[in-house]
């Protein structure tokens, strides 16, 4: 009895999971020694070994199994001149009973050709209709730009109405003010002539 079935499916998983890590270990001892990291060479020694023992165990693998598929399809066991000529020999057939000639084909590419220039010129069309469509988005962001201007300068406007207004107002009220300054100065100058008569009359009566 053998110590270990290579047919066995035991085998297989173990061949499995040592071809994924081996490969994890032999790609990080490449890398450390790329990147010239500490450790490369222990890793890249640690890598090749993996790989050697990988090599190992992979020469006690069974070979893949060779089917005869010729067993199940006959057609197989042909030669490839023949399996070529018949093939070709039925599509003939198969174009003759279907009454297929060289000018229906002919008729039928004229026609994928007038397919094709008539969807090269819808394409076209399209292009253009989107464009105008485009060029019509704009003209409307346009237009509600200027309306968002027009009303932005009539509050500007009537802004600068109502501060004009109000300075008017303050120069009227400031000359209003001078009118009365110059009503009280001549006030003030007529009780001063008053005071002085007073001064003279009051001395005259001392002497």
């Amino acid at each position: 009895m053998a110590l270990i079935d290579v047919n066995g499916k035991r085998f297989k998983n173990f061949m499995a999971k040592l071809y994924g890590i081996g490969a994890a270990v032999v790609i990080l001892g490449a890398m450390f020694k790329i990147m010239h990291w500490e450790g490369a060479n222990f890793m890249l020694v640690a890598g090749l070994t993996t790989e050697a023992v990988i090599f190992f165990f992979s020469a006690f693998e069974k070979p893949a199994t060779e089917y005869d598929w010729s067993l199940v399809y006959p057609e197989l066991a042909k030669g490839d001149g023949d399996e070529s000529m018949t093939i070709t020999q039925q599509l003939d057939n198969a174009l003759e009973n279907g009454g297929i000639d060289s000018e229906l084909i002919a008729r039928l590419g004229e026609g994928m050709r007038s397919l094709s220039e008539t969807a090269g010129a819808l394409s076209g069309a399209v292009d253009a209709a989107g464009a105008t469509a485009k060029y019509s988005e704009q003209l409307n962001s346009a237009a509600a730009n200027m309306e968002s201007l027009n009303a932005l300068y009539a509050v500007q406007l009537e802004n600068t109405t109502a501060q004009v207004e109000s300075q008017n107002d303050v120069m009227e009220k400031l000359a209003n003010a001078s009118t009365d300054v110059s009503d009280l100065a001549g006030q003030i100058s007529a009780l001063k002539g008053n005071l002085a008569n007073l001064n003279s009359i009051y001395g005259g009566m001392l002497t």
